[in-house]
């Protein structure tokens, strides 16, 4: 994805001289500076976006973007033409779980995906209740080609037999022709948040080995207990594909973004295809009221010309890993190297200028 600066003002040409005129010269007066048009109502939004919103997740098809977030209880689709609008925008529950059983409470971290002619949504959940040591990942899937219509069939859990250990926050990547997908789970020995890999048979199947990626090493990363690497998420550009991933307890105000970099031909199975950043690429900004940033994805504008971060944070120091988490978003650059570069966390009530095509 490549990202083009917007432009809307005109420039002013100089006259034509005229050829009655004695003594024209062949030169130009220099075209003023364009003027700067301030922002207005009209074509601005402020963050955060809602008033709740942990986990939020976006995904672009056919002239409209499909939002989710966390909701603990339920799973809920919002669905609007610019993501400005998300605020008022209604949403639709797409998934009540049973009140009983293996995935009946805990719901977290929705992610919606169109793979192969079907919708599917990919979340956490676990047994209705307050031990959530039980939590796996789950998958639904719907033939309707708008996923806030038609009928959402069960498809059971995701997870590799022989693992079969705690997993949530799941995300796909797809490369060199094959799938594949990332999630964060325990190693069966200790209660460490890490990054797995596991090439996929079919969207709700796995096949083949886990492959551990990352797990907590940095200073930043460790801030807790629970000690975290987890919400992964991929973006691609200039032949690079980078996995970002959330760092420390979500709970603390040092939740942050790390960032793995592997070339986009490489074998995703590889440990070794991977390079991890030693700082974070994204963290609070308390003059901004933005503490524990984190648990993100990306999108691009209506009109593909820019690139936007969607992620969650608090809006005061010491607000926890609750409801209090709002989905905030902000467009960003890319560094010479082809990396993202997220800035920092724009201030809350700030008016920003909407995505481009909005």
């Amino acid at each position: 994805m490549r990202t083009f600066p917007f432009a809307s003002t005109l420039r002013r040409w100089p006259l034509l001289c005229l050829l009655a005129l004695a003594g024209c010269n062949s030169s130009r007066t220099a075209p003023a500076a364009p003027a700067v048009v301030p922002p207005t109502a009209a074509n601005t939004f402020t963050n955060p976006l809602l008033a709740s919103g942990p986990d939020p997740w976006v995904v672009q098809k056919d002239g409209f973007y499909y939002y989710m977030h966390t909701t603990g209880s339920n799973l809920r689709i919002w669905k609007t033409a610019r993501m400005s609008d998300l605020g008022t925008t209604p949403s639709v529950v797409a998934w009540t779980p049973p009140p009983t059983g293996p995935a009946s409470g805990n719901l977290w971290a929705p992610e919606l995906y169109f793979l192969d002619g079907k919708w599917y949504i990919y979340y956490s959940a676990g047994p209705n209740g307050t031990n959530l040591g039980l939590q796996r990942t789950w998958v639904l899937e719907n033939p309707s080609p708008d996923p806030t219509n038609g009928t959402w069939v069960d498809k059971g859990r995701l997870y590799n037999a022989a693992a079969d250990f705690w997993a949530i926050d799941g995300t796909v990547l797809e490369q060199n022709g094959n799938r594949y997908f990332i999630w964060s789970g325990h190693n069966g020995v200790d209660a460490v948040q890490r990054l797995y890999i596991s090439q996929m048979a079919n969207p709700w199947t796995l096949t083949g080995p886990r492959v551990e990626l990352s797990h907590p090493e940095f200073a930043w990363e460790n801030v807790g207990p629970p000690y975290v690497n987890e919400g992964p998420e991929i973006i691609k550009h200039a032949g690079k594909t980078f996995l970002i991933y959330s760092a420390s307890f979500c709970g603390t105000d040092q939740y942050a973004l790390g960032q793995l970099t592997a070339s986009a031909t490489a074998d995703p199975m590889l440990p070794a295809s991977w390079t991890k950043s030693n700082q974070p690429v994204f963290s609070q900004n308390p003059a901004n009221r933005a503490y524990a940033t984190g648990h993100n994805s990306f999108f691009q504008s209506k009109d593909g010309q820019e690139d936007w971060i969607i992620y969650h944070a608090n809006s005061n120091p010491a607000e926890g890993c609750v409801d209090k988490r709002n989905p905030r978003m902000q467009k960003f650059t890319w560094n010479a190297d082809g990396s993202p570069n997220f800035g920092v966390p724009v201030a809350i009530n700030q008016p920003l200028a909407k995505p481009s095509g909005e």
